[in-house]
């Protein structure tokens, strides 16, 4: 699978945001970090690498996982 450049920005910011903050970026803090002039831009890229199979987790929305489990 190849990634555009911008998708490989969001990729390797959340990446970095983890590591950094121990938890998921925020959309608009995923925005900054990859570069990206609004959280709308992060969204837009987040859910098409989220449908060629790339994860991103992002905080602000419930994610669809059991909050006990995490499946």
């Amino acid at each position: 699978m190849s990634l555009t450049d911008r998708q490989q920005q969001i990729v390797r910011g959340a990446r970095e945001w983890i590591a950094e903050h121990g938890e998921e970026p925020s959309l608009r803090e995923l925005a900054e970090a990859a570069g990206l002039a609004s959280a709308s831009s992060a969204h837009y890229q987040v859910q098409r690498l989220r449908k060629l199979g790339v994860v991103i987790e992002t905080r602000g929305r419930p994610s669809r996982r059991c909050p006990h489990c995490g499946k």
